[in-house]
């Protein structure tokens, strides 16, 4: 998968992944999908736009995963499931998944305190190495992703916020671990363990 701008809501979302991954749980589809998310607003949104926006992202997040996932997410702790809906946003989106690998990784390694916000500029050159066919942003665009990354980041507990940019350590749940390997989702996999 190339990289793309499908990450500029801003969050992981996992009350509304929580709420989607029921419904995918559930079957419902076609118009009874309409009907939960359109008329019943199960997502609680402020428009009948937005509720289709957000439900689009996070199910195309979801249907990436086996639905292990989705029960991981639905029924599972918050920890659980941030780090299940987390793991969706990673499959879903490389531009999140490879800063992890090919940027933070080397911060990790060399004990960084702290990401800069410089860091993503370069980063997105890099992206357009790899991917001649990305398409080329704005500078608004491209701080709004920088912002939906290190928000996400900031969420699963890889940044003590997204203001400080301060680097933790995360003890990724084993739940999802174990589910990451049962399904043989090396990318995935490797991203969120990079400071193991």
């Amino acid at each position: 998968m190339g990289y793309r701008s499908n990450i500029t809501t801003g969050s992981l979302k996992v009350r509304e992944s929580r709420i989607i991954a029921d419904l995918m749980l559930r079957e419902i589809y076609g118009a009874q999908w309409n009907k939960a998310i359109l008329v019943d607003n199960v997502l609680q949104t402020r428009s009948v736009e937005t509720a289709r926006r957000l439900s689009q992202l996070i199910k195309s997040r979801l249907s990436l995963m086996h639905d292990d996932f989705w029960r991981l997410i639905r029924d599972g702790s918050m920890e659980v499931a941030v780090h299940a809906t987390f793991s969706a946003a990673v499959e879903h989106s490389t531009l999140l998944g490879d800063f992890m690998d090919l940027v933070m990784r080397q911060e990790y390694r060399i004990f960084t305190p702290k990401l800069s916000t410089k860091m993503w500029e370069p980063y997105i050159e890099g992206c357009r190495g790899r991917d001649p066919e990305m398409p080329e942003w704005n500078q608004s665009t491209i701080k709004r992703l920088r912002s939906s990354v290190f928000q996400m980041l900031a969420e699963a507990g890889y940044l003590k916020s997204s203001r400080s940019l301060e680097l933790q350590s995360v003890h990724f749940a084993g739940e999802v671990l174990r589910c990451l390997e049962k399904h043989n989702e090396n990318y995935v996999l490797r991203c969120v363990t990079i400071c193991s």
